[in-house]
Parts: C-alpha cells; sequence; structure tokens
C-alpha cells in the first residue's frame, strides 16, 4: 500500500479526504444535534449544616429527588467498584467499548441467549435521560448518543452525570439520594455492604429498592454484586475499619442485612432553608453557617412550648440564636410546627416585623452612658407625664415615683426611657438601631415618636438578634451572617463601635440583675456567677411576647405571638424567660473559663450623692462612689439637695438681704420638683416641707420662672359630645422651685386661682383657642395656647 502511494499518491488522496470529511462532519453533527434536554435538569437543592451535613432538601423542579453529587463528595471506594463492575474501560472507550461488543456478541450467540451487555456508563446515561424501547434500533441510536456525550462531555463530566440521573426507585434519582435514603447518611463515607446494596438497585429499581417486598431479591442481588467484586480484587478492604481480608469482608456483606424500608430524607428547619434559597435562588448547594446540634435544641425547645401555648390561643413563634463574636447564625426556628395548617404556620416569624415592646430600653441606656446623658445610679422620675398629646404608661399602668435607672431598666419602667430618648433624640435612637442591624426601619425624619423605644416601631426578631449582639460584645459591631463565605468576603475592616465598652458593661450588669423566672432564687442557693443578661418586652394590646438575651458567647431571641395580630392576655414578656434561658444554657461551653468580673478599663469610680446618684452639691451630706466612663461623666449636680438660710430661732428662711442682725445657720434639705411633689401629694404621701420665708424675705426678680406643664405644648384638647364640661375638666400644673410660694392662674387674661408648685389648678374647658398663663408672687411668668375642639 505504502509502496502504491508512492508510486500513484493521488489514488489515495481521495479517501483519505473522504475519511477526513466523514470524521469531520459526525464530529460537527454531534456539535449541531442538542444534547439530551434532561441532561440540564436542575438537581434538589440542598441546605446544608455548617459541617456540611444536610439539612434540608428540596423536591427538583420535576419533582424528584435528586441530590447533587460531585467526584469529590463520593466514596473513591464506591467509584472504583462502579467502574470495575459496569464499565472497567470507562476511561479509554469513545462512548461504545469494541471489546464489550465482540465479547458480548460470542457469549450470547455461544449460549444462545442473552446473557451479557454491552452497554457501557455512557450508554447507560444515554437510555436514563431518554428511556425507548430495547430494541436493536434503541440499542443504535443509544451508541450513536454516547459518541456525542463523549465528543462534547468530559470523561468525569458524563461519570458525574450518570451518578446525578442514576435511578433508585420511585422518584429518587443519583447516589447520594439514594444514600440518604436508604442509609441516612451521604455517600462520602460508604461500608462493603452499602457500595453492594447502591450497585444492585439501579440493575433494577423497582423491584429491589428497600422495601419489605424487596427484601429477598435485594439481599439476592446485592450478595452476587459483592462476590463479583471480590472476584475482581473490586471489593472494598477498609484497613481503618480493621479489615484486611477480602474473603472476610464478603462475609461480612452477606450477614449484614439490606435496608427494609426508606429513611426520612433531611427536611429540617424549612422557614431557615427557604430563606437561605430565597438569598441565593440560583445555587443548588447552599453550604449554612447554622449548628445541627443548636438547630435540634432550639426546635425542641419551640416544641414543647408551642403544646402549652395553643391552649392559651397562641399560635406563632421564632427562635434565634447566634454566635456574637463572629456574627454567624447558629439556629434559626421560623414557626412552631414545620408543616401545620395553623394560622401563619408558613409564614417565617423569624423576619417578619413586629413590635418589640420594651426590649430597645437597654440601648437607649447604654447610649444615655456612652454620652454622658445619665448613670446607672442617676435617680430619674418615672409619674404621669404628658409629650404633646403622648402620655405613656408603664405595663401595669402604675408609676413608681423616684427610682434608680439601673432598676428602671431591671423593672422595665416606660417613662425613663421615654425621657431618655427625648434627650437623645428619636431620629439619633433610630439611626443607631439602623447600624445595627435594623435595615427594615423607615428613614424618614419624624415617622417615628417617642414611642419609638417601648413598643412604637417594628423590627423583626433576626433584627432584634443583632441589636442585641452588639450588646454581647459590649458596644462593638457584630456583622451578622448566614453563609460562611459572606464572613470572607467581607473587607477585613476593624469593627465599628457604637458606644463605649463600659457602657455596655454596665448595660449588662443591669440585665442580669434579674435570675432565671421559673427558679428566681437560684442564684442565691447556688451561688452562680450572672453569665446571662437578659431582657422581656411585651407589645400593645398583648400581641407580641419577647425574650432576649446573651450569654458569654452567644445571643438568643424568642419571640411568640399571633401574626394574625389576634392578642392573648398569655402572651407576656416574661413567660418568655424560661424559653430563652434553656436555649443560652443548652449551647454553653462548660469548658470556657467565666467571664471576668472586672469592669473595662474605660470606666472609672467617680464620687456621687448618694441619694440621687449626681455629682454631689455642697448639700449632698451623704456621697459614695459609682462607675462612670472615664471620658463621659454626668456633670448634672444633684437637683434634689439643697442649702438653705433659716433663722435659728424661727426656722424661717432668709434670703443673704435677711441675715443682717439676725442669728442663722444653713440647713440641707431635700427639695423635690414641683411635679415629683403633686404625684406623691396624689399619693397621700407626707413630704416635708421647705420651711417658708421670713416676711419681707420673698426672693427676688430673679428667681426661676415657673414652666407649665400641663396642658402640654402643642396639645388639642377634645370635648365628648353629651358629656358634662365640669367632667371634662383639664389640670392645670407648672414645674417651679418650692421657694416661689403660691402660683397665680389666667385664662384668657380672666383670674383663675391660685396653687402651690406642686399642687394644681382644674379648668372648665370651652370651644375655642384659649391663652393660658401661670405667674410667681414676683411676676415671673410662663403662657402656653390650648385648643379646645367638639368631637364631631
Amino acid at each position: 500500500m505504502w509502496r502504491t502511494f508512492r508510486q500513484h499518491p493521488r489514488r489515495l488522496w481521495w479517501p483519505l479526504l473522504g475519511v477526513c470529511l466523514l470524521l469531520g462532519g459526525a464530529v460537527a453533527l454531534a456539535h449541531l444535534v442538542p444534547l439530551p434536554e434532561r441532561l440540564n435538569a436542575r438537581p434538589s437543592v440542598v441546605v446544608e449544616y455548617r459541617d456540611g451535613s444536610p439539612a434540608h432538601v428540596f423536591l427538583a423542579e420535576d419533582d424528584r429527588w435528586r441530590v447533587p453529587v460531585t467526584l469529590d463528595t463520593l466514596d473513591p471506594a464506591y467509584v472504583r467498584a462502579l467502574l470495575a463492575l459496569e464499565d472497567a474501560r470507562f476511561r479509554w472507550h469513545p462512548g461504545v467499548d469494541p471489546l464489550a461488543v465482540v465479547r458480548s456478541a460470542w457469549l450470547n450467540l455461544s449460549s444462545g441467549r442473552r446473557v451479557s451487555g454491552a452497554s457501557t456508563l455512557t450508554m447507560q446515561l444515554v437510555r436514563v435521560l431518554e428511556p425507548r424501547p430495547r430494541t436493536w434500533g434503541s440499542k443504535l441510536v443509544e451508541a450513536l448518543r454516547a459518541v456525542q456525550l463523549e465528543l462534547r462531555l468530559s470523561k468525569d463530566e458524563i461519570l458525574t452525570a450518570y451518578l446525578q440521573f442514576v435511578p433508585y426507585g420511585r422518584n429518587f434519582e443519583g447516589v447520594q439520594t439514594a444514600s440518604l435514603a436508604y442509609f441516612g447518611h451521604g455517600a462520602d463515607a460508604l461500608s462493603a455492604e452499602e457500595i453492594a446494596t447502591l450497585l444492585a438497585v439501579p440493575q433494577s429499581p423497582s423491584a429491589r429498592f428497600p422495601h419489605p417486598a424487596n427484601l429477598s431479591r435485594l439481599k439476592q442481588a446485592r450478595d452476587g454484586i459483592a462476590s463479583r467484586l471480590a472476584d475482581a480484587d473490586a471489593l472494598p478492604v477498609k484497613a481503618d475499619r480493621g479489615e484486611t481480608d477480602p474473603q472476610q469482608v464478603l462475609a461480612q456483606v452477606e450477614a449484614a442485612a439490606v435496608p427494609a424500608s426508606l429513611q426520612p430524607f433531611p427536611r429540617q428547619a424549612p422557614h431557615a432553608a427557604r430563606w437561605f434559597l430565597a438569598q441565593r435562588p440560583g445555587e443548588v448547594r447552599l453550604r449554612t453557617t447554622l449548628d445541627a446540634g443548636m438547630q435540634r435544641l432550639a426546635e425542641d425547645v419551640m416544641r414543647r412550648a408551642a403544646g402549652e401555648a395553643r391552649t392559651k390561643g397562641i399560635h406563632n413563634g421564632a427562635a434565634i440564636i447566634l454566635e456574637h463574636r463572629t456574627g454567624a447564625l447558629r439556629a434559626l426556628v421560623g414557626n412552631f410546627d414545620d408543616w401545620a395548617e395553623g394560622p401563619g404556620a408558613q409564614i417565617n416569624a423569624f423576619a417578619t416585623p413586629r413590635s418589640p415592646g420594651s426590649t430597645l430600653k437597654p440601648l437607649l441606656y447604654a447610649l444615655a452612658i456612652d454620652r454622658g446623658i445619665a448613670g446607672p445610679e442617676h435617680l430619674v422620675s418615672d409619674i404621669p407625664q404628658l409629650y404633646g398629646t403622648y402620655a405613656p404608661r408603664n405595663y401595669d399602668g402604675g408609676f413608681e415615683g423616684l427610682v434608680r435607672l439601673e432598676a428602671a431598666l431591671s423593672r422595665s419602667l416606660n417613662l425613663p426611657f421615654v425621657e431618655l430618648q427625648r434627650k437623645l433624640g428619636t431620629e439619633t435612637f433610630i439611626a443607631q438601631l439602623r447600624a445595627q442591624g435594623a435595615r427594615s426601619l423607615d428613614t424618614t425624619p419624624g415617622h417615628y415618636g417617642l414611642s419609638a423605644s417601648i413598643g412604637g416601631i417594628e423590627l423583626t426578631p433576626l433584627e432584634l438578634a443583632s441589636i442585641y449582639a452588639v450588646l454581647g460584645q459590649r458596644g462593638r459591631e457584630v456583622r451578622v451572617h448566614g453563609f460562611p463565605d459572606e464572613a470572607e468576603e467581607r473587607p477585613r475592616t476593624a469593627p465599628r463601635r457604637f458606644y463605649a465598652e463600659g457602657a455596655g458593661w454596665l448595660t449588662q450588669q443591669a440585665l442580669a440583675l434579674r435570675d432565671r423566672p421559673d427558679f428566681p432564687e437560684r442564684r442565691r442557693m447556688s451561688g452562680a456567677a450572672a453569665h446571662i443578661h437578659w431582657k422581656t418586652g411585651t407589645s400593645f394590646g398583648h400581641r407580641d411576647a419577647w425574650s432576649v438575651g446573651s450569654g458569654p458567647v452567644h445571643t438568643a431571641v424568642v419571640w411568640m405571638g399571633n401574626l394574625d395580630n389576634r392578642g392573648s392576655v398569655h402572651l407576656t414578656g416574661a413567660s418568655m424567660g424560661p424559653l430563652l434561658f434553656d436555649l443560652l444554657e443548652g449551647v454553653a461551653d462548660r469548658s470556657l473559663p467565666p467571664p471576668s468580673p472586672s469592669a473595662p478599663p474605660d470606666l472609672t469610680r467617680v464620687e456621687v450623692c448618694a441619694y440621687s446618684g449626681h455629682l454631689p452639691t455642697k448639700a449632698c451630706r451623704s456621697r459614695r462612689q459609682a462607675w462612670a466612663l472615664s471620658s463621659a461623666v454626668p456633670v448634672q449636680p444633684c437637683p434634689f439637695h439643697r442649702e438653705v438660710t433659716v433663722d435659728r430661732h424661727t426656722g424661717l428662711q432668709l434670703t443673704p438681704r435677711c441675715r443682717a442682725g439676725r442669728e442663722w445657720e444653713t440647713r440641707q434639705v431635700l427639695a423635690w420638683p414641683a411635679s415629683i411633689r403633686r404625684w406623691l401629694h396624689d399619693q397621700r404621701r407626707v413630704l416635708e416641707e421647705l420651711p417658708p420665708y421670713a416676711p419681707g424675705c420673698e426672693p427676688t426678680q430673679g428667681s426661676d420662672a415657673p414652666i407649665i406643664v400641663s396642658p402640654a405644648s402643642g396639645q388639642v384638647a377634645l370635648l365628648l359630645p353629651g358629656v358634662e364640661p365640669e367632667k371634662q375638666a383639664i389640670p392645670l400644673e407648672a414645674e417651679a422651685p418650692g421657694s416661689v410660694g403660691e402660683l397665680s392662674w389666667f385664662v384668657n387674661g380672666e383670674y383663675l386661682g391660685t396653687s402651690r408648685a406642686d399642687e394644681r389648678l382644674w379648668w372648665t374647658p370651652k370651644e375655642g383657642v384659649h391663652e393660658i398663663l401661670v405667674s410667681t408672687s414676683t411676676g415671673r411668668s410662663d403662657r402656653r395656647r390650648l385648643e379646645v375642639r367638639t368631637r364631631r
């Protein structure tokens, strides 16, 4: 032939050209003809725990269970056994194995019946993707399609596709799916009997998948395949399991039982899984930061609480655990029952905005300390007060009078924190909430009022967890995330600080005053340290109940309520406390040393008035030490103690101009603000009165002017039709030093009457715009306009 080619080269040129054109046409045709459409079918989406184990598997779009497969996540022993059993020359043939075809033809002809096939793994993949009748024509199409796949895909891509679509009975496809459904674990580490089972079922899926009716067939097929693998020296022998002899391993396989039924598919954390899926809709394998053990703990806690809650008309609940040191979410429970049909059962409650009740007060507390507005020891007022038309009240409807700010936080009083919000500024407060993770809040100036700190806004439990995680870190920013790669992708900038470490520590100290509510004497009896700082909250109308707090490492949130906004008298924050402690104590690492009780270095001890907690004046005889930020010590002097000069014989007050010719002395007295005296007077409390001034010694024009507190600035009074005006009288109240004597009240220039600063005067209103004026005996005055309307 070579001589012919050398003598007559043109005779072979055309045949060679024809072969090249034929091969080129085949390659072109392989690329022009579309690949099997089902090859592009999306697998099931798998949401994974942080350790890679499946938390939740979704049905694929074609209603099949098809867990994603990659070669690096499979046990290599299974892949070796598969190739040895089904296609030993898979890495070398072009989709059709000529040697296997010749061997199959010889065996079938010599035996007079079909005893062996020649299908490669590539041809089997084609058969799975495009089922056809078992005819010679179908075999030819499968062979052509197999060659096309080999031309278009790599060997690893073909093998991965086979492992993804191989049938395992019913609507289960893929080796990872089968491993989860048959054995309850992934296919990354398989025993010899499990490998033999996974190889046996695809040969006859409907007759061999785990089911009581298939047990004998499945065991016979599995044992036969194990024997064939042993003969081919492909039966997995794993030295780390103490296996050395293949025949011994074969005996173990034959003695082992086959699975009799399918395992429940991983379907934990359904609300969280859908939430993660919505964030990354294009991905099929979602590795999250959730911890399997903590997720089960949170679900168990909420499941136990659900039974009793439903009997009380409470149908929804959520729980969150996050690691505030890293910001990683460790558990997310979106509702009581995963698949219940009750009201709102399918709604993801941990991402639904709800009224937070009193849970935001600790942030105000920390900010007030951070900015030198107040300190934990400060005596603050808790009495009825009007802010325009807004009249906040405490949860129980009562008031405490004077109380230390630390105790006001621990007892969740409302008035002190409304006042703190007023001093800080509502817009500043809202900006702080947004910066710490409350992104759902409206940014329109003036959108929120003074009720924001006591439940007048809406936050999701996830946002509240972010705010408390910052408190767990004593003011340092926490970047909450649910995917591990989010923490890696974020710029490695230093976390911001929202308030000083000392302010965070003092807030934690106040929140740790209360022990576990269902065992309030536990600390005293056990001597255990207070490692959990926590707060409860109840929204208006008993629609939401919260308990939120942190331990040394973790922050947790528990919410219960009704997503259809129905209230229940049993919805109280206090009832959520035990659930919070169950979570935080359940995830606590007992091996870690307890947190240091030492105060942070940015705190210092300052001398304060023992009574008021403010900086002492000369009138404060009793003093003590208190914590304050070195950079923001509150500078307001004690407003309750005064030094007065009195006549030694009469006890009457003297002004400097009256001292001449008299025997006098200086006394330290308590002088409560008029508003406090007025409230205490209403409570029938007997108070020490300031001594009156001696005749002719009244204060001069330079004394402080009175300030009208009722009616409030901007108030509009509405008269109810059919109700006598006398029964709708408006109180007239003013704040003034106790030394000013009596106050005179005028309405529209007409004298109404007199009262002391710690008393109120009542005025019967009339429709219209009125000017109200209060005046002292020295002529100092304040005035206010009040509009009175009749409700139509």
